[in-house]
């Protein structure tokens, strides 16, 4: 009987915890936390900008262009289009959120905490931090390859580099595989992120500045050997190849998210968040489409290598100069995204050590560096470990699962807050069943996304498509109903347009990319949304501070030589 009451009452206190929700504070200008220092405010528009860019594009786009290309024939351009159209909608209703948070840490975690509950947010952050713990890991790794095949230019230096220097070493038991230069460079790039925000902003404008040159050049020098011929057919594959082709490059723009995850450390949040998101986001859609453009006129589509083929396709012009220069780019592209990814951990775990889902120790930020120090530690660690022995490229098909349940979590927020008060959290004069009805309309749209994702994939007869229009009919009818009933709230600051229709077109199109993942992907997903919420039953409930009574402590404004 006592055993069955205290079952009841764990169970009881469960569900109360992962319920709980934080409120939404309507001040701009401090934070509470548990140390005696804040971040500090230096970053400004054009500096959020090139870190969307630096997270956004790395060496993929020298490679996945024409790996899209080989499929979708020069139709690839249409590819990139649909999926930077995609990532747009996502763009504004991360900027709508961004804006309306400018104060703090926490990106998709602290907008899911706020519209929804705990438990949830805290699945956000686990199913996020495992893509940017493996990317990071990958990430490492490729630059540790590039960086040998540069350095293997020189004469006395070519085949003389052992493969477990940079290269990794042949596998043992299949999956260990000895790696010395990748662990390296994430340790210095972790030196640079502990030393503060300016120095490593200083790093990723450099390099970043770097690539865009570098790929403009490419896009420049490239247009003068296009044959107009290789442009026809345009999609020799169909339609049906352009929109598959979409999918693999949907993620070749990931990264605009970590622009919202520097609210802390913009100068001017509410108005710099949203421009650097867009911004950062508009700019890589044209970079992509100018490569799309050269690659599959230079070469015809079918001829593109696989590892390399934007460097090939300049070799068979023989220009082996530009080849170097695609190298090189990839390097800066590689060296920039690693850097963004692992900033972007540090802040997560700054988020939930404040709110006290994890230990205290993630809190921190260091008196006179503003940067938290000891979660910066803990990111790289994880990832030297990551690269330093394991082959976690063999991990690369179950990425991307977080980012898309991360982003359909954050356009279903902007739907939600706009159900709430400004100030407090509290429901507003919209009764709690209309806010239950409107996420069951929610949840509608996200699984008629993957239903419509699953036949996409799987039906081989054209006649069988007739039966997309079903899920899409049902995903558009919840669209409307959640448009006809909810009580529309303008928030401060960016205002994403035609809510709820773009978020709602947002969950269906990201549930969609969803079911195009490779099925290892979902037991990921399910996998460690168990073991998520078996630290939250144990840990995270019982140490969760929602309301973040704490010190309040001011910001730390930029020097004034450091104002734009």
């Amino acid at each position: 009987m006592r055993d069955s009451s205290s079952g009841s009452s764990f169970f009881s206190q469960f569900w109360s915890s992962a319920l709980r929700a934080k409120p939404l504070s309507n001040s701009s200008d401090v934070v509470r936390i548990n140390s005696g220092e804040g971040l500090v405010r230096r970053l400004g528009p054009f500096d959020l900008i090139l870190l969307g860019i630096g997270a956004s594009i790395g060496a993929g786009i020298f490679v996945v262009t024409g790996t899209v290309a080989r499929d979708a024939g020069p139709g690839v351009t249409i590819s990139f289009i649909l999926a930077g159209a995609s990532c747009v909608l996502n763009a504004l209703c991360y900027a709508e959120l961004a804006s309306r948070f400018p104060a703090v840490v926490g990106g998709a975690y602290l907008y899911t905490y706020t519209a929804f509950n705990e438990l949830t947010a805290f699945l956000v952050f686990t199913q996020m931090m495992l893509d940017y713990h493996i990317g990071a890991a990958s990430i490492a790794r490729s630059l540790a390859s590039y960086i040998i095949n540069i350095l293997e230019l020189i004469p006395f230096l070519k085949n003389n580099i052992p493969n477990w220097v940079g290269h990794g070493s042949r596998e043992i038991f299949g999956f260990i595989s000895i790696n010395l230069l990748a662990p390296v460079l994430l340790v210095l790039l972790t030196l640079i992120l502990c030393r503060g925000v300016g120095e490593s902003s200083l790093v990723n404008t450099i390099m970043t500045t770097t690539k865009i040159v570098i790929v403009l050049v490419v896009i420049i020098v490239g247009s003068f050997e296009v044959d107009g011929s290789n442009w026809s057919p345009f999609a020799p594959n169909g339609f049906k190849s352009m929109l598959t082709g979409a999918t693999v490059a949907f993620f070749a723009y990931v990264g605009f998210d970590a622009v919202a995850n520097s609210a802390e450390e913009s100068k001017r949040p509410q108005r710099d968040l949203p421009v650097g998101i867009i911004g950062s986001l508009l700019v890589c859609i044209t970079l992509y489409i100018g490569v799309c453009l050269v690659i599959t006129g230079m070469v015809p589509y079918k001829f593109l290598g696989e590892d390399a083929p934007l460097a090939e396709a300049f070799k068979s012009k023989g220009l082996h100069f530009v080849s170097i220069l695609i190298s090189v780019g990839a390097v800066a592209g590689l060296t920039t995204t690693l850097l963004v990814g692992l900033y972007v951990q540090s802040r997560l775990y700054l988020g939930l050590g404040r709110d006290g889902l994890l230990p205290q120790i993630f809190a921190r930020v260091h008196p006179t560096r503003h940067t938290p120090i000891q979660s910066q530690i803990w990111v790289g660690f994880i990832a030297c470990v990551l690269a330093g022995l394991l082959n976690v490229h063999l991990l690369s098909h179950v990425l991307s699962v977080g980012s898309l349940a991360g982003y359909s979590v954050v356009a279903a927020c902007v739907i939600t807050l706009r159900w709430k008060d400004r100030i407090g959290g509290q429901i507003s004069a919209t009764s709690m069943s209309h806010r239950q009805e409107g996420i069951i309309c929610i949840t509608m749209i996200a699984c008629c996304g993957f239903a419509a994702g699953i036949l996409f994939r799987y039906v081989v007869s054209p006649f069988a498509y007739i039966f997309l229009i079903i899920p899409i009919t049902i995903a558009a009818l919840a669209a409307a109903a959640l448009q006809f009933r909810q009580e529309q709230m303008d928030p401060p600051g960016f205002s994403c347009p035609w809510v709820p229709i773009v978020p709602a077109l947002c969950i269906f199109v990201n549930i969609f990319l969803f079911a195009q993942l490779h099925y290892e992907a979902w037991v990921r997903f399910i996998v460690l949304s168990i073991a998520a919420i078996g630290v939250y039953a144990f840990y995270g409930q019982h140490h969760a501070n929602p309301t973040g009574e704490r010190e309040v402590v001011t910001y730390h404004k930029a020097p004034e030589e450091a104002a734009i």
